[in-house]
């Protein structure tokens, strides 16, 4: 069986920002495939991937892009899975291009769109699992573990640096 989440991203430069979603997702217990997919560079690859990914078994794809960012817009016109999308930070704009490439999708058209960089990509993996934690009351489970962690990992009082 295919795992159950995609990650896509448009180049190997993009595996830096995205492997924050791959491991966020491997803490959960939930695999994922990983793919090079250029939007600009591998259309037919994209095409093939995106119109196969249903039948490909994957619930979810995460899709990482920087610059013109067109990879998770037109995954998302291309498959009716939920399609999140991760902003990579470029050189030439902080990924300021990528965030508004991704961002301004066309109604009808919808793509998840987070955070630039670690933050968007784990945000990302999280989300994924919430929405296969709709049908998995395992994952659920330690989706609910892995968010009490985080609470518990704040502090009430700053420590002392003196």
């Amino acid at each position: 069986m295919t795992a159950p989440i995609a990650i896509i991203m448009g180049s190997q430069s993009d595996w830096e920002t995205m492997r924050h979603a791959a491991e966020t997702l491997a803490a959960l217990g939930i695999g994922c495939e990983k793919r090079v997919v250029s939007a600009h560079r591998t259309p037919d690859r994209l095409f093939a991937f995106a119109k196969g990914a249903k039948a490909q078994g994957f619930k979810v794809i995460i899709a990482g892009a920087g610059g013109a960012a067109h990879l998770p817009g037109m995954a998302a016109a291309l498959t009716e899975l939920p399609v999140f999308g991760v902003p990579v930070e470029s050189k030439a704009l902080s990924g300021i291009d990528s965030l508004y490439s991704i961002v301004q999708m066309p109604a009808g058209v919808p793509v998840g769109t987070l955070a630039i960089g670690k933050a968007g990509a784990i945000n990302a993996a999280l989300l994924a699992a919430a929405v296969l934690a709709l049908n998995d009351t395992a994952l659920a489970t330690r989706l609910s573990a892995w968010r009490k962690q985080q609470t518990d990992a704040v502090k009430e009082r700053p420590e002392d640096s003196a």
